[in-house]
């Protein structure tokens, strides 16, 4: 079952504020979401604990882990 949590980071091309809805049911996640103003590919890496964010970081693809 998804434990869903919203959550707000920027943009790392253009800056803007973008919503992100984290499946918090798993642990860790990497995935590609576009910027829905930019339209550019964002690289999300998120670490949930206890049902919740721990950490996300959002970067562009070209950027080193």
């Amino acid at each position: 079952m998804a434990l869903l949590e919203s959550y707000s980071t920027s943009c790392p091309y253009c800056g803007e504020i973008i919503e992100l809805l984290i499946d918090c049911s798993i642990s860790h996640q990497v995935y590609i979401e576009d910027c829905a103003v930019c339209c550019r590919p964002i690289v999300i890496d998120v670490l949930t604990c206890d049902g919740g964010v721990a950490e996300l970081s959002a970067r562009d693809e070209n950027e080193a882990y």
